[in-house]
Formats: structure tokens, sequence, C-alpha cells
């Protein structure tokens, strides 16, 4: 996948909020012992045509069904990116990228529900050039927008990307979906019957057992590699 001109986007340093942020964010990721739900990490960029696919198209399976209930979504907005030693941040897809990957990390920050959050990111992800207008209908455009201009989306990028760089086994492209910990690697484009398969608790989903749950066929297999990244 072609990758735009290199652009940077300074993260400023602040180690100790750094390392908190970075103990939160891996708090919210831990997999309870004692939860039944099927817990879905999606690690992605906001300007992979493929990411975006899949969050309108495929997790859209997810909230506009039953599978809700039996599910526990976590949005990563990182992806392929990079930090230098003095915490610059350089995107696959450039500036833009990086503007975009805060604001998602402040909506998903601002946003207490899941659906809510999901809402938000679809709308950013359907039309990137109207990302303006999501903002103004999310219903927090003030604290979204408090977070994105203020210190705070450098720190939530941040974390993002100590969880990115702890995956293991590490991402080899985006998207890379994980269920409980696990990658799917190429089966990510079946996300649906990953989880009903994923599922171990009582009252399966209508959608489960569903006539029209079966494997999504595609030609061919669409990610941006990690290795296309600019260095």
């Amino acid at each position: 996948m072609a990758s735009s001109s290199s652009t940077k986007f300074v993260l400023f340093p602040c180690l100790f909020l750094a390392c908190l942020f970075v103990f939160t964010f891996s708090n919210n990721l831990v997999v309870a012992e004692n939860s039944d739900k099927v817990k879905i990490n999606l690690y992605y960029e906001s300007l992979c045509p493929y990411c975006q696919n899949f969050i309108v198209d495929d997790l859209g399976k997810i909230f506009d069904s039953d599978l809700l209930k039996i599910t526990d979504l976590k949005l990563v907005p990182f992806g392929n990116a990079h930090i230098s030693n003095n915490l610059t941040i350089t995107c696959q897809h450039g500036e833009e990228e990086c503007k975009l990957n805060a604001l998602e990390a402040c909506g998903i920050r601002t946003l207490p529900d899941p659906k809510l959050q999901y809402k938000f990111i679809r709308c950013v992800e359907k039309d990137t050039n109207e990302w303006e207008s999501c903002v103004q209908n999310s219903g927090r455009e003030k604290a979204i927008s408090d977070c994105y201009n203020g210190d705070l989306s450098k720190k939530l990028i941040l974390g993002y990307a100590k969880l990115t760089s702890s995956l293991k086994p590490k991402h080899e492209y985006v998207p890379w979906v994980t269920l409980n910990g696990k990658p799917l690697y190429d089966n990510y484009h079946n996300l649906v019957a990953q989880v009903c398969k994923a599922y171990k608790g009582k009252d399966l989903p209508k959608l489960c057992s569903s006539s029209v749950l079966y494997e999504r066929k595609v030609s061919k297999f669409q990610v941006s590699y990690v290795d296309e990244a600019i260095n």
C-alpha cells in the first residue's frame, strides 16, 4: 500500500503522566477471568482504507445485532505509526492520520458508552473529510475538542503506542484484531463467526445460529503492513 509523504507529529515528554496513562490503558484491556464476554481489541490507524472498511462494515454487524451483549470492544488508534526516541510520532499516511488518530483517541476517552464510541468512530471513518461534523454531533463537542487541542490527546496516543508495541505476538499489519488476546490473523474478515465460536457463555445470540452466518470470502487479503510504514 502506498505511503504518503513523511510528516511528523511531536509528542512532548511527560514521563510520569505517560506511565500513568499506559498503566490505565493496560488495565482497561485486561481480560476479566470471570467474564463470559468475548474481548475484541482492534488495533488500527485512521486513514488505512482496510481499517475503515472493517470499522464501518464488520464492526457494524456487532452493534446492529444481539452480538453486542456478548462482546467487549476496545479500539486502539495507533496502527503502524512510529515513535522516535524524542517522542516524535510519524504516521503511515502522514500528518492528517496523526491528527485523526488523536481525535479518535479523544472520542474514545470522552464517550463512556461503547455504542456512542463506535458511533463516533464510525462517523469519522466513513468520511474522514467530514470529521468536524462528527464532533459536533457527538453530544460532547467541547470535551472532545478540549482533549484534541490540549496535551491530553498526546498522552492518549502515547498510551496507545505502548499498547500496540507490547502486543505478543507483534502485529504484522492493520487492521489487527484479537479475540480474548489472541490474533485472528486473516480470519478477521469473518468476525461474526469468530465471535460466536469464541463465546463460551449461556444464551447464545440469535445471530450465531442464523442461516445468514457464513464465512465471508475475500478475493484478496487487504491490509496495510508494518513494513510499509514510513521509517
